[in-house]
């Protein structure tokens, strides 16, 4: 065996010790001189000594590679601690800092020596300092694992964010209290989730965005729908301006007209009644004093002219405007023209009505008075009819007049709307109406006629004793 130049201090005290005994025992063996045991028990204790070196030198070996792995571990932990991804350091509870690792020290861009006994709140922005200190005040007062994030500042004056987790340590470095604190560069992160935020804030915004392209796209739509409804619009209204204008010349002919037959009925039928009266009234003058008893027949033949002149001039009254419908009332007037109106064309009337028809104003009774007379004028000149129905009727807060006859249809529209109307009638009819604030409305079915509707507000009050009145008196004519 090969004994190493390097022995532990109590390999060497245990052979001293050994030595010590083996020169006791020789003593003893030169003392029993003789005694034939002693060479034995020299020779059992240099075996003892020998095993019990081996395992000395064994021990020896042993700690020595314990010391080298030792070291090797050691140099291990520091560079793990040195050049560990986060920064280390040591605080006390002021904050000053007593160790600190390489990564901790590049962090602040400071040299560790120049770190040391400094305080960490100076690298720490004035704005997270409160954070800071509210964070190491809850690690010392031993919460356990403590986290928080704040904004740091390194030499250079740059902030970045940090991510700072710190545990109390229970042991104590000379007489003040340390914890440990580990700074992570979270920058990154905390660009990554401000990227996030604007990425979201960027989707909320086009979203809204979109809905309100959505919101414009559905506005410019109706846009468009309220032109072409205005342009709609427009073109009824050109359409209505070109029929009044219609109307309104075929009103002026029909008056330029209406004009010239009165003349020409005048001038043949009174005119001429009147001059033959005066002939009449001449030659009487002059056959009084000759043929007395001729007298009386001529002035008879002459009052007969008088009261046909008379009946003319009342006929052209009633036509321009009856005097019986403000004196007598509607139902009355209806009557007397409805007899005449039979009486001159052979069509059968068939009328039927309710007393309180007369509460209408003045103008109401003249329209209704009005439609019936134009409605049975072309009746006569265009149905070719047997018979009419005219109904008058009260609704809840209106009257309701229906003309039908069983004559032959003509397509309505195509008349109403027609730019060369002939049916002059059926205009004035409807413009009569809506004047009052009525409707007015006309159906032509083949083989069934036509019917005339018109529906003209009842405003006044209702008379006491009006629900006797409501009845329908029918009058046939």
């Amino acid at each position: 065996m090969n004994r190493k130049p390097n022995l532990s201090v109590a390999a060497a005290e245990l052979r001293r010790r050994a030595e010590t005994r083996l020169r006791e025992r020789q003593r003893t063996q030169r003392s029993e001189a003789g005694d034939p045991r002693s060479a034995t028990d020299t020779r059992r204790l240099l075996h003892e000594l020998q095993v019990h070196q081996v395992e000395l030198e064994m021990q020896n070996a042993e700690l020595q590679e314990a010391r080298d792995r030792m070291e090797v571990l050691l140099e291990k932990y520091t560079d793990l601690y040195e050049f560990a991804p986060v920064g280390y350091f040591s605080l006390d509870e002021q904050g000053r800092i007593l160790e600190v690792n390489l990564t901790g020290a590049a962090l602040l861009g400071v040299e560790r020596s120049r770190l040391i006994n400094r305080r960490f709140q100076q690298s720490v922005v004035p704005t997270s300092r409160p954070i800071f200190l509210a964070f190491l005040e809850q690690v010392f007062t031993g919460a356990g694992k403590q986290v928080c994030e704040a904004t740091l500042l390194n030499e250079d004056g740059a902030a970045f964010w940090a991510e700072l987790q710190a545990v109390w340590a229970a042991s104590l470095r000379g007489t003040r209290k340390w914890c440990r604190v580990a700074v992570s560069d979270i920058t990154p992160r905390k660009r990554a989730e401000e990227a996030q935020r604007r990425t979201e804030a960027l989707t909320v915004t086009n979203q809204e965005l979109r809905r309100e392209i959505v919101r414009r796209q559905a506005v410019e739509e109706a846009l468009k729908q309220s032109e072409q409804h205005q342009s709609q619009l427009l073109e009824q209204s050109r359409h209505m301006q070109e029929q009044l204008r219609h109307l309104s010349h075929q009103i002026l002919q029909a008056q330029e007209e209406e004009r010239k037959r009165i003349s020409r009925e005048l001038h043949d039928e009174v005119t001429q009644t009147l001059v033959g009266i005066n002939v009449h009234l001449e030659t009487l003058a002059q056959e009084a004093k000759i043929d007395p008893r001729g007298l009386r027949q001529k002035i008879a033949r002459t009052q007969r002219q008088v009261e046909k002149s008379v009946s003319i001039v009342h006929q052209f009254a009633r036509e321009l405007r009856p005097t019986a419908l403000d004196d007598l009332g509607l139902i009355a007037t209806l009557h007397s023209f409805m007899k005449d109106f039979m009486k001159r064309t052979g069509i059968r009337v068939h009328f039927t009505t309710f007393a309180g028809v007369e509460q209408l104003n003045s103008a109401r009774r003249t329209v209704l008075y009005r439609v019936v007379q134009s409605a049975l004028a072309n009746v006569a000149r265009h149905a070719q009819a047997s018979r009419v129905k005219v109904s008058i009727w009260k609704l809840a807060d209106a009257v309701h007049m229906e003309i039908a006859d069983n004559g032959k249809s003509f397509e309505v529209e195509r008349v109403l709307h027609a730019k060369t109307n002939q049916r002059l009638g059926l205009l004035g009819m409807r413009e009569r109406v809506e004047m009052v604030g009525g409707d007015f409305s006309v159906e032509s079915v083949p083989g069934q006629g036509t019917t005339i509707r018109a529906q003209i507000p009842f405003r006044s009050s209702p008379a006491r004793g009006e629900g006797a009145l409501r009845e329908p008196s029918e009058a046939r004519l």
